[in-house]
């Protein structure tokens, strides 16, 4: 049900949730979340044709998470501890989440609880906002709401992965640019994305000799970008930075290249803390190669780049490790190799993506409508030498925002019900291997700062901001 007006949305929450004086809030009943109230709120806080009545739905939304012991947080505590060495090492998987958020939410937070994992992050990277039509504040709230509907309890990380500097539009104007992407990061601490990827290996200049310099504009715009966030995190939170020196699809990274990005970036970082993790290239690709059928080509990927990257991170700079990028489509046998090769964060999106996509529950109609609409609306992203089955199988990420997204939402009961399904079983398969199941009260332990109390102002900027 989706509220559009704000009588009707206070007069569902009135002996529900109560606002208390301190800003804080009382749950007259968390059960009354985990049935259809939640989900209620989330379609109101995405689909809610006012902006104050979105923002209202938000701000609930938190207020109610925070008052059933769900917490926005920043990993960089887990990640220090990582670094210095207290916990054995496991690799958290960071999962983007480009449509039917909700339900992928919901089946992310089913296996977490039933695994007593916590050490897992949402994210969403900065194109992705885009083509998928959430913004950072949608984003939190509707897993907020499908965090209460599953009844997770603990710190919630959500990550905004590669807030990239663009090579083209940096070269032309770098201050505008930078701009750019400092407003990005305002608007998504706002929302609650307590942990921030940096993306300036786009800045690599990898025609000079000398490792400095090639890494110096990358360091640069990291240390900078580093330096903003400081000062807009919120007091007591310090968000987790991520840092890159490796574009995802170039050339593997060395150990070299690292050392001599991490000599640029803390000559210029100044007393602020800095990343609290390093994203290689080890051999992979964003979606992976897909071949003229619409396979995915086996990928070679090095692991010794990851253990020895990260060996340096921990004993020399305190970090958690590395980051693998576009892993998800690579197959199961390889994922056990991240924790015991130290990468401290995977990031998966694609295999999540094609787990819906060829569903066998998935309505045919509604496939070739998808198709249909990416057909006519992403025409100019099709290369030259692609096939019908390459086109559509790495523009498909693009199917799930703009008009369809209200249909995707509104797909059958029993479609979304399979989708959860098949997607909680793959979420518990990577929880144990990637080691982080029964990391719940690990995370508690060393996760303990409390985030700020929600702010109806904000969330109202928020939605106004959208409708621009």
């Amino acid at each position: 049900m989706i509220y559009q007006d704000g009588y009707s949305l206070e007069t569902r929450l009135r002996g529900v949730l109560k606002q208390l004086q301190d800003g804080t809030a009382y749950v007259a009943a968390a059960s009354t979340f985990m049935g259809t109230l939640a989900q209620d709120l989330a379609e109101t806080a995405v689909f809610s044709l006012k902006p104050e009545v979105r923002a209202d739905a938000r701000f609930y939304l938190k207020l109610a998470g925070r008052a059933l012991g769900i917490r926005l947080a920043s990993i960089n505590d887990l990640y220090r501890a990582m670094g210095r060495g207290e916990i054995e090492p496991f690799t958290v998987p960071a999962v983007n989440v480009r449509g039917l958020t909700f339900d992928v939410a919901r089946a992310l937070f089913k296996a977490a609880v039933k695994k007593q994992c916590g050490a897992f992050i949402f994210e969403l990277a900065r194109t992705e906002m885009g083509y998928t039509s959430q913004p950072p504040a949608e984003y939190v709230a509707v897993i907020m709401a499908a965090a209460m509907r599953e009844g997770f309890q603990g710190p919630l990380f959500i990550q905004g992965d590669h807030f990239q500097a663009s090579a083209k539009a940096y070269a032309s104007s770098p201050d505008e640019e930078l701009d750019q992407l400092k407003a990005l990061i305002r608007r998504s601490v706002s929302a609650g994305f307590y942990n921030i990827d940096i993306d300036s290996s786009t800045l690599v200049h990898l025609e000079f000799d000398d490792l400095r310099k090639q890494q110096h504009d990358n360091a640069a715009v990291c240390a900078e970008l580093t330096r903003f966030i400081r000062s807009v995190e919120p007091e007591g939170i310090t968000i987790s930075v991520g840092g890159e020196i490796g574009e995802v699809g170039g050339h593997n990274s060395t150990v070299d290249e690292f050392t001599a990005f991490m000599s640029e970036y803390n000559k210029m970082l100044g007393e602020h803390q800095g990343i609290s993790k390093i994203s290689v290239q080890t051999g992979t690709s964003h979606g992976g190669v897909v071949l003229a059928d619409g396979t995915v080509a086996e990928v070679n990927l090095d692991f010794d780049v990851l253990r020895s990257i990260s060996e340096i991170a921990r004993g020399r700079y305190g970090m958690g490790g590395t980051v693998q990028h576009g892993a998800s489509t690579l197959p199961d046998d390889a994922f056990h190799n991240f924790p015991m090769n130290g990468a401290c964060e995977v990031h998966l999106a694609t295999g999540f993506q094609n787990i819906i996509f060829e569903h066998p529950s998935m309505p045919e109609s509604f496939r070739e409508s998808v198709y249909r609409y990416i057909t006519e609306t992403y025409a100019g992203d099709r290369k030259t030498d692609y096939s019908d089955a390459q086109f559509i199988y790495k523009t498909r990420k693009k199917g799930f925002g703009g008009k369809l997204k209200h249909d995707w939402w509104n797909l059958p009961k029993e479609v979304r019900h399979d989708f959860r399904s098949s997607l909680k079983s793959k979420f518990s398969f990577l929880f144990d291997e990637l080691k982080v199941s029964d990391t719940q009260e690990t995370v508690k332990r060393f996760v303990t700062a409390e985030p700020p109390l929600p702010n109806r102002e904000a969330e109202l900027q928020a939605a106004l901001l959208e409708e621009i």
